[in-house]
């Protein structure tokens, strides 16, 4: 029998961005058309309001992310040069390096040599960005995919609210509205817990009184502000 493991690390960078780009669609455009409608605005402003949430906040999210991953990556990639020319110009000093960096991690001084050894001689680059600067395949920073997570699933996330602000117009849509939206939230925790292997109560209740406390906020703020239609 083969002893399998099925680790989620891999998930992180994609599921990250795709939680937060959901969650921020459901919550700004949510709180956008309960302040707006709190505010005693035509249903045809109230519509306008959410569209122009969901696509202001979908360019916003797909250049937010697009810009801070690839800071990230930059930086990366400027740790990978130093270290290749550490490597060019004193490999003898990086394998002892990557050596007591074994020993600190619980090998004995001459296994940690010769495991060193080995794995610089088969890619001494990918070695050290793996255990010194903490780098890998895993957890490296890819914009594009962070962008586009980001920006597709504020767009679901935005759509959920709007589409019942527009189906349930009147007194009921603020209620329905919030009501709705926390579902989805809630929903939203539990499916981005699940996939990371975390406890799906916390990540709904988390998601759930964040997102109510936002919409309490806003429709407050449409009530202080509102006008006569």
């Amino acid at each position: 029998m083969t002893h399998q493991e099925h680790h989620r690390s891999h998930r992180s960078g994609w599921l990250r961005a795709a939680v937060l780009g959901a969650n921020d669609g459901i919550v700004s455009t949510a709180s956008l058309i309960i302040g707006v409608a709190s505010a005693n605005t035509s249903q045809e402003n109230i519509l306008l309001a959410g569209v122009a949430s969901l696509v202001a906040g979908a360019m916003s999210m797909a250049a937010g992310e697009y810009v801070s991953v690839s800071s990230q990556a930059d930086t990366e990639q400027a740790d990978l040069k130093m270290e290749k020319r550490s490597l060019d110009t004193d490999f003898h000093s990086e394998l002892e390096e990557l050596a007591d960096i074994y020993v600190e991690r619980g090998l004995e001084p001459e296994l940690a040599t010769e495991v060193a050894k080995q794995l610089m001689a088969q890619d001494a680059l990918a070695a050290h960005a793996r255990d010194e600067i903490g780098i890998s395949e895993v957890v490296s920073a890819q914009p594009i995919q962070a962008a586009a997570s980001s920006a597709t699933t504020f767009v679901v996330g935005a759509a959920l609210p709007l589409a019942v602000a527009w189906v349930v117009p009147g007194q009921l849509q603020v209620l329905l509205v919030a009501i709705a939206s926390l579902i989805f939230l809630g929903f939203l925790g539990g499916l981005a817990a699940k996939a990371g292997g975390a406890p799906v109560v916390k990540g709904v209740a988390r998601v759930t009184f964040w997102g109510a406390f936002a919409m309490l906020v806003t429709a407050g703020v449409g009530r202080l502000f509102g006008v006569a239609n």
